[in-house]
């Protein structure tokens, strides 16, 4: 729970490290917007609209040149306010990814030194000691050989189950970080939707004004096609990464369960003496 917790904070922290220079840049271009209305136009530019009236240069610079730049700071509060969540999303995505690939390996799940030691201790048949040493090196297969090691006096049926219940619960918190790599592959296509469904609102808000403005149109449409394309190069990576680190956790997985299990074959030669545990 409390690493759960510190990756959220984390994530949280991304947000807001990517956000910070966002707003600051939303912020001067909105400062920006009444002066730039505000200044007079200082010659015709010899180009009408549909009613026949002069298109000022101010008039034309208002619908942008159509980069990316000018689609992400002139989609409206809305718009940016998605393009901050598209941001955000891939960020998140980044920071479980690494989180996962650091995490998921032989060196973290089972390390060579624990088995090295739980091998040699078995050999010797003192349990207690297989025990100390899973404790001394805690990871996934420590938590596995220490429910056999503290069962060991319950019989071989109990030892096997202990096992099995040990793995299916490592295997959940594995599975439960690599949960958080899915739902940003699947959240940044909602968010890409969300951004065509506003830009072909304004689009059509615009062909509703009588005389639309072809630049505003533009810029509405490709508002629209670039938070899609932003939802899928968010979403595509994303999910191949999440099936890629997931293969590989459950080879892992099914290697740990197997290598567990023939360390603890011994423990069916053990038997159970005046209440204390008898070496194999």
């Amino acid at each position: 729970m409390k690493k759960m917790q510190k990756t959220v904070m984390a994530a949280i922290l991304l947000l807001g490290l990517i956000g910070a220079p966002v707003a600051a840049t939303v912020s001067m271009a909105q400062d920006a917007a009444p002066a730039a209305e505000a200044a007079p136009a200082a010659g015709g530019s010899g180009i009408v609209d549909a009613s026949g009236k002069e298109v000022t240069d101010t008039q034309q610079s208002s619908g942008g040149g159509g980069g990316f730049i000018d689609v992400v700071f002139g989609s409206g509060a809305l718009g940016v306010i998605l393009w901050f969540a598209l941001f955000g999303d891939a960020a998140a995505a980044l920071y479980f990814a690494v989180d996962c690939w650091v995490l998921i390996r032989p060196q973290k799940l089972m390390p060579q030194s624990l088995i090295n030691n739980v091998q040699g201790a078995m050999a010797e048949g003192d349990v207690m000691k297989a025990l100390k040493s899973c404790e001394s090196e805690p990871s996934p297969m420590a938590n596995i050989l220490a429910a056999a090691f503290q069962h060991v006096e319950e019989g071989y049926d109990i030892i096997q189950e202990s096992v099995n219940a040990a793995a299916d619960l490592e295997t959940e918190r594995i599975m439960q970080r690599l949960t958080w790599i899915s739902v940003c592959s699947n959240l940044a296509p909602s968010l890409g939707l969300l951004g065509t469904v506003q830009g072909m609102i304004m689009c059509f808000a615009t062909l509703a004004s009588g005389v639309p403005d072809i630049g505003a149109l533009a810029g509405n449409i490709s508002q629209a096609l670039w938070t899609t394309a932003g939802g899928l190069v968010v979403s595509i990576p994303s999910l191949t990464i999440f099936y890629s680190i997931r293969n590989n956790a459950n080879r892992l997985i099914l290697r740990m369960t197997a290598l567990t299990m023939e360390l603890i074959k011994d423990l069916r030669n053990v038997e159970v003496e005046g209440g204390d545990a008898a070496q194999a």
